[in-house]
């Protein structure tokens, strides 16, 4: 803080004092009442700046998974607050939500979905090696012996665990392919088959 800043700091300190001070004198006859009224609004002010901060992670709570909308081999979800499109899947029976992601070759298994769907993460031989935002991280071919979307299922589908922290697993361009027309459009993916 160099002196110009703290000249400015002492400033508004005076500044708020006579304020205060102004308020007080004003206020005098009925000051419990005045200070009363003060504090209620203090606290309005701190919970509507709580709820700007926090309004990312309360969206996420009581949001909802990702609604499908099925037709025949068509299937429409919409767009994510974030963005992005989560499909939830079953993997092997299981319920795994997968993000999207056209940038990814492959099925990208986080950990914690590996070991949710029986997969041994400890027995699996991590000898691939995959380019993320985050560098390079190691990898391990597995299969899934069914893949769920809605009424699709798809069997013995090659993908890949991640030995690195990943927060969601990904759905790469290999799967997307099996459909015959992609589309994102008024907010929603569809895919078709």
């Amino acid at each position: 803080m160099d002196g110009e800043d703290f000249g400015r700091l002492t400033y508004l300190v005076l500044l708020g004092a006579a304020l205060l001070m102004w308020f007080i004198t004003q206020n005098r006859q009925s000051l419990g009442k005045t200070m009363q009224q003060a504090a209620a609004w203090v606290f309005i002010f701190i919970g509507v700046i709580a709820v700007i901060g926090l309004w990312g992670d309360i969206r996420s709570t009581v949001s909802t998974a990702p609604q499908l909308t099925v037709t025949d081999q068509r299937i429409e979800v919409p767009r994510s607050f974030d963005g992005h499109y989560y499909l939830p899947m079953l993997v092997n029976g299981k319920a795994v939500t997968f993000l999207v992601d056209t940038g990814a070759s492959n099925i990208v298994i986080s950990p914690q979905d590996a070991e949710r769907i029986g997969i041994d993460t400890d027995q699996l031989n991590y000898l691939g090696r995959a380019s993320t935002a985050n560098g390079i991280v190691r990898t391990a071919p597995v299969r899934l012996d069914s893949l769920s979307l809605g009424p699709i299922t798809d069997r013995n589908i090659p993908a890949s665990v991640n030995e690195g922290d990943l927060d969601q697993s990904l759905l790469g361009m290999e799967y997307l392919h099996r459909f015959s027309n992609i589309q994102f459009a008024d907010g929603r993916l569809i895919l078709s088959r």
